[in-house]
């Protein structure tokens, strides 16, 4: 009973371990990460177009109740920046940003992010994280990095545009241009290279002034907070909110208000889609992080819990005031690398938070909106993979079709239609690589039991026996394709008395692959050829068994291609040769 009720509940499994030096490491990570997610979360509400304090909010409760259903040790919820990315986009579709209805449609959102997720995962359908390719997946990412950069220099410029696309982005920027606040570019421009400089300079400075390695990587991760504090104090040195510097401004301070919403039916009807999409990019996000950690300590996630994990997240998140979460790259390595050993960690965490909300938040009122849009770009850049295309084009043409559509549309059309073009381009793509299977015709290799494709290696065959392996399952997608295959290369020998179809890959045989499969029996057999099968597996044996079709085929079943070459080649349709000249052919 205890192990069914961990299985949803994995606290009671690491929960029993618990101990004080586990609580001192979990302790020590939930200091480090409490002090980076202060501003991310600051800055990540800012880009969904929220108040800041929103993004507090959604790093509060969540935590608690991963740490209570998720199966990752190290992973960090939490708000990141394409799924705040996603819901601008679709929050901003039915409300203006800066509304109350624009909040209750960011609020809606992680109502319906976490009840789709939670459903999913009690349905068992975490192998969903399989459904979308990886180019896919990173020409996603890649695009959406480039998009919350380019948003977000209108911040560092201190000037009004907006675009809900690369080129109307651009193009608002252009235009906007000879605005720029000089002060606020004195705030932002600098905020930007010393977050850049921190990520690859930080920590071997930090070691040659004698930090120790690790403790020099943490310090470095955390660095913004030491961005957001040096830019608070030159605002109050400067007097820089009288100079139409952007701040943060009031935040109210408390916990984030407890209430049931995102009941709206008319919302919902307009945010289904939206929330479906958030809930299918956060869950692929979230899982490919958690199992990445997870496999450096050699320890283990369950997709499927991990749906009612985050669902529980983004159900809390709406309960609290907060918007659509999932598990982030960078704040779940620095909670890993910071020694983080359960998802305890999340939970200390989230009561730092509680804490600054309830005391710290006054500080932030001078906080340059510059220096969160600082924190955003040099977070999503790194987002950016301008390898991954160069790869894909030598590796796979299909896959690198794929992943620049997806880039494409992404900022052409926007950050929605960009998935589900993604999406329907891998699809389409897949499916016509399955209607074209790879087949070959193959020969014996010389003084072996092997046979190999002829047009690879030297190999031995006969005029009269056209042997061709079939690299792909028989199902409705190809089984017209393999049924011209075969019949082509037939009409291109007019000596073949035997063709032997080698099924050793061939996993499952369809209804649709079996009538293909008599077609060609009997158009065969019609013109006095016959057909042969070799290295049938057993469960396809099992189901042709219970057919026809075994009764029905003019040939023969071999257990080995070795044995159906050496049987049929002997029948050449004339008269007997001496045993000599089997003998010198190899074919006895």
């Amino acid at each position: 009973m205890r192990t069914k009720l961990s299985r949803y509940l994995p606290i009671l499994e690491w929960g029993r371990d618990y101990n004080r030096s586990i609580l001192a490491d979990d302790l020590m990570a939930a200091v480090i990460v409490t002090i980076m997610l202060i501003p991310q979360s600051l800055a990540y509400a800012l880009l969904a177009g929220l108040p800041p304090v929103v993004g507090l909010y959604a790093s509060i409760l969540p935590l608690m109740l991963y740490a209570l259903f998720g199966t990752s040790r190290t992973l960090a919820v939490g708000p990141v920046a394409v799924i705040s990315l996603m819901t601008a986009s679709a929050a901003g579709s039915v409300a203006a940003q800066g509304t109350a209805e624009y909040l209750e449609a960011a609020i809606t959102l992680a109502m319906l992010s976490g009840v789709m997720l939670a459903i999913l995962g009690l349905l068992r359908a975490g192998f969903l994280a399989n459904l979308l390719s990886h180019p896919v997946i990173s020409g996603f990412i890649t695009a959406s990095g480039i998009l919350i950069a380019t948003s977000q220099i209108k911040h560092i410029l201190g000037v009004d545009a907006g675009g809900d696309n690369w080129p109307a982005m651009l193009g608002s920027l252009a235009l906007a241009i000879g605005d720029t606040n000089g002060w606020t570019l004195a705030v932002g421009i600098p905020a930007t290279l010393f977050l850049f400089w921190v990520r690859k300079g930080g920590s071997p400075a930090l070691q040659v002034m004698g930090v120790r390695q690790r403790s020099a990587d943490l310090v470095t991760k955390a660095s913004p907070i030491l961005a957001v504090a040096l830019s608070i104090l030159a605002v109050i040195a400067l007097e820089l909110g009288e100079r139409n510097v952007s701040l943060v401004g009031p935040i109210p301070q408390g916990l984030p208000p407890f209430a049931i919403r995102g009941t709206d039916i008319a919302l919902i009807e307009k945010l289904w889609v939206p929330a479906l999409l958030i809930s299918v990019i956060g869950f692929v996000e979230s899982v490919s992080v958690a199992q990445t950690l997870a496999a450096k300590r050699r320890q283990r996630i369950s997709p499927d819990q991990e749906l009612i994990g985050l669902g529980s997240a983004n159900i809390a998140s709406a309960l609290s005031g907060g918007y659509p979460v999932t598990g982030g790259f960078a704040r779940s390595a620095v909670n890993f690398d910071a020694g983080a050993q359960t998802p305890a960690a999340g939970a200390f965490t989230a009561a730092g938070i509680a804490l600054a909300t309830l005391f710290l938040t006054p500080l932030l009122f001078n906080l340059p909106i510059a220096t969160l849009a600082a924190t955003i770009i040099v977070a999503v850049l790194s987002l950016v993979d301008l390898k991954t295309p160069g790869q894909l084009w030598r590796y796979s043409k299909t896959d690198f079709i794929a992943h620049a559509v997806t880039i494409a549309i992404t900022l052409l059309a926007g950050v929605e239609m960009g998935v589900i073009a993604g999406v329907g381009v891998g699809l389409v793509l897949y499916l016509w690589r399955a209607s074209r299977p790879h087949a070959a015709i193959v020969g014996r290799v010389p003084e072996t039991e092997h046979f190999r494709n002829i047009a690879r290696h030297k190999v031995f065959t006969v005029p009269h026996v056209l042997s061709i392996r079939i690299d792909e399952a028989l199902t409705y997608l190809n089984a017209r394709w393999l049924e011209e295959y075969v019949l082509e290369e037939v009409a291109d020998r007019p000596a073949v008395r035997h063709v032997i179809l080698m099924c050793s890959a061939v996993n499952e045989v369809d209804a649709s692959g079996l009538e293909s499969l008599e077609a060609i029996n009997h158009r065969l057999g019609d013109g006095g050829i016959g057909l042969h099968l070799s290295e049938v597996k057993g469960p396809v044996m099992d189901r042709l068994k219970r057919t026809r079709f075994i009764e029905e085929l003019n040939g023969k079943v071999f257990l080995s291609q070795d044995k159906a070459f050496a049987e049929v080649s002997l029948d050449t349709g004339e008269p007997p040769a001496p045993v000599d000249h089997y003998l010198a052919r190899g074919l006895i």
